[in-house]
Formats: structure tokens, sequence, C-alpha cells
């Protein structure tokens, strides 16, 4: 008779929990170890009002929750089909430690305690799990095996349709193309059997020398004919940029992510198309996260809160710069109107951590950067919608500031994969530079 294989042992370093507070339930029947350090770490940053301090505090509420009144020392249960946890106290240094590692840091004291677990448990496999890389190079030079914290991974396969072109359909009736010409719209079922559209499916029609773009509306199983139109003084100027103005102004998709490289219009497709509708929402809020160069904590810099951030929010100025002189004059009725709307704070541009916590009722919700925020932040902010909402992320997947996140683990790849063909949801990945041809060259060959 075989043996039972015993369960894994995970040990999670500090960035997987602030990364996403309810890991320990995302390991199967597996064990869990809370290295005390990491316990020590959390409690710098229970303060402040970032995702990573929430999920600190959200942490720290579920461990007292699972402990209730008795003591880690035997491990506590997770629940129903989960492993237990139990937090374990610091352990020396090995003498293999103590000569490869100079300084005494938390992560070396993390990797010590992983060191310990897996010596004490030969019998199974010990895991140390980290979304800091060099960390976890570290760990397998010591003999400990180490890996990223996978659970909220995008696959390689999804990320082919996150950055996937506008497909162009050839060989179309011309019945198809001559019902968009004419009522904008044509019967999907007059393609050829079997092409698996899926909710909003976007395509470029060619047939005799004729283009035509179109998205899928799969409640009726159409076709509907997706024309350039101009909104706020903008109008897109490639195919991509239609169909992301035509999904930001279109009632029936409450979300829209938006993908590309820098300088191809994602955040100004993104804000003409909320100012165009602005008499139809209470508040338009263009927000986008703070990430500290090098991963200094702004909290240093000099000046007032608003002085401390108001670098990290010139992009987004920028791009209402450009929408102000799309018009002749300073004084036209647009630009005074968009002036008015500062003043009145229809119109805020802040630091998404100024936005956390609010309930978004009637409001056109911008979020630039999104590439930046972790799946567990995406996921808070979407759920706090609530009528006559609509929001659109926006971000370069393969441009990310924060150190632990990659193109599969960041939240706009996991956000965009979780919702592809949901009839709410539209995708659009712009792929050519309008900022200038300068700009465009760089970002296809840099």
């Amino acid at each position: 008779m075989a043996k039972k294989k015993l369960p894994k042992i995970f040990v999670l370093d500090t960035n997987v929990i602030l990364h996403d507070c309810m890991s320990i339930y995302h390991f199967q029947e597996n064990d869990i170890v809370i290295p005390i350090t990491v316990i020590e770490e959390l409690d710098k940053f229970k303060k402040g009002n970032e995702a990573t301090n929430y999920n600190a505090r959200e942490f720290a509420r579920e461990m007292e929750k699972i402990s209730s009144d008795s003591l880690y020392d035997g491990g506590l249960p997770l629940g129903k089909g989960l492993g237990k946890m139990k937090v374990e106290l610091g352990h020396p240094y090995t003498p293999e430690m103590k000569e490869s590692l100079i300084d005494d840091t938390p992560d070396h004291r993390i990797l010590a305690i992983a060191d310990w677990v897996k010596s004490h448990n030969t019998d199974r496999t010990v895991i140390l799990v980290s979304k800091d890389m060099n960390l976890r190079m570290k760990a397998k030079a010591l003999g400990v095996m180490a890996q990223d914290y996978l659970s909220d991974n995008v696959k390689e396969e999804h990320l082919e349709t996150i950055r996937h072109e506008v497909e162009t359909l050839t060989d179309v009736p011309d019945a198809f193309i001559n019902g968009l010409a004419g009522t904008g719209k044509a019967e999907a079922s007059m393609l050829k059997a079997g092409h698996p559209f899926a909710a909003n499916n976007l395509v470029r029609l060619e047939a005799e020398g004729t283009g035509i773009l179109a998205r899928y509306k799969k409640s009726e199983d159409i076709f509907v004919n997706v024309k350039p139109v101009k909104a706020y003084g903008i109008f897109p100027r490639n195919d991509e940029q239609t169909f992301a103005l035509d999904a930001a102004l279109n009632p029936e998709v409450q979300l829209v992510s938006l993908t590309g490289t820098a300088g191809t219009g994602k955040t100004l497709i993104a804000l003409a198309a909320a100012l165009a509708q602005e008499d139809k929402f209470e508040q338009i809020i263009l927000a986008r996260p703070v990430i500290p160069l090098q991963n200094q904590d702004i909290g240093f810099l000099p000046g007032t809160a608003e002085e401390k951030v108001s670098p990290y929010m010139l992009p987004l100025f920028d791009n209402l710069s450009v929408i102000r002189k799309s018009f002749r004059s300073d004084t036209s009725k647009e630009v005074v109107r968009i002036e008015d709307m500062l003043r009145r704070n229809k119109l805020v541009i802040s630091p998404l951590a100024y936005i956390r916590g609010r309930s978004l009722n009637d409001v056109f919700f911008i979020i630039d950067e999104a590439q930046n925020l972790t799946p567990h932040e995406v996921k808070t902010i979407i759920t706090r919608a609530g009528e006559n909402t609509k929001l659109v992320f926006t971000g370069d997947i393969c441009q990310i500031d924060s150190p632990y996140l990659d193109i599969h683990s960041n939240g706009l790849s996991y956000l965009t994969e979780k919702l592809f063909g949901q009839e709410i949801f539209e995708h659009v990945n712009l792929v050519k530079g309008e900022r200038s041809v300068l700009s465009e060259l760089a970002g296809r060959l840099l």
C-alpha cells in the first residue's frame, strides 16, 4: 500500500501578506508557518491608508479570529479542507548563514526560521513563499526551496489575450458589411459558423477594400458598427483609440480596461470620454497610485501632503492640458467648464490613497497606472462601485514600478483575465503611439 503523501509546509514572507491578507487560505490542505519576524514587520504597517496598511490590519484581525483563546504552539486549523497555521519563533543563524549573510536583517531572520523549519521536518517539503526575488535566490543558495506567491498570477496564454491586437476578418459576406454600413448592425450568424466570439469582441472587417470596425453584442448575437467620434475636443487617431473611446462612452459597459505602452492615449481617451459625459455623473475622479522612486517613503519629503504628492499627479494634469489646448481659446465654454468643475470638485485629480474607503456612487472613476495595483486592490476598488458608476482602468502591464508585482501578478492583468467576456466589461489594447514619432519609436524599440 502506497504511503500517504504528507502535506507541504509553506513559510510566508511579509510581502505575501501585504500583497494578499487572505493568502493563508490559498494553500489547500498544506500547513502555513508565519515567522515571528513577519508579525514584527506587519506591526510597522498598521497605520496608514495604503493597501499595505489595510492588509496588515486585516491580517491581524484574521489571526485573532483564528486563534481566539488558543495558543499557536501546536498549529491552529484554518478551516475545512485546509491545513494548520503556526507562528514560529526566531531561531539562530546556521554557521553557513553566518558566513554567507553579512547583515542581520528581517529577511535573513525569516530565512533562518525557514531553514530551521526545513531541518526539523525532514519528512515534508518546506517552501519559503516570497515576492522578493533576491530573498528567493538566497534561500535556494542555502538549500531552502522558494517560490513566488502564485495564487493570483495570470497565465501566459491569458496575457496573449490582454496584449492581443484587434482581429481582422476577411472574406466577410457583402450582406454583413452592408448591414453594418446601413443600419449599423448585422447578425453574427451571417459570419462563418463556429467562430468563438466573446462579449464585446472587437474586430476589423475587410471586404473588397472596405474596412469597418465592429463590436460583438452578445445579448443580441449581433455586431454593431463602431465609428470614430469626437469627445470633448479629442478625436481618435487609430482603430484602437476608436474602440477605446467607444467603450468609455458606452453606457452599457460599466468597467473598462485600457492597456498599452506610453503615448498610446489611454488616459487621454478616458478623460475626454468622462468630460463629454459630465452631465451624467455627479463627479469625475482621476486617480493613480503613488509609487515613490526607489521605494522611498514620500513622508520624508518636505511640504504639505498635497505638495508631497503633486509631482506624482503631473501626468494627469498634462492630459487635462492636452484637452484644454484642443480648443482654440482659453475662454471657450469647454475650457471654462473644466475650470468650473475643478473649482467645484466635480472633477478631482488625486492620489488613489485619498480615494480609498469611499463609496463610489454616480461617479466616472479613472484609475491610471493600474498595473501598479495588486489584484486585491483592484477588487477592493471595483466592489465599492455603486449605482451609476463607471470604472476605467488604464496602464502598461510591461511597465511596473512596484517591486513586488510583475506582468503576471499585477491587478490590471488579473482584472482583464478574470472579467474578459463579461457583457459589462470591455478591454482594448492600444498598440500605436500617438504622442509623437519619437515617443512611438522609443516605446516600440527600446
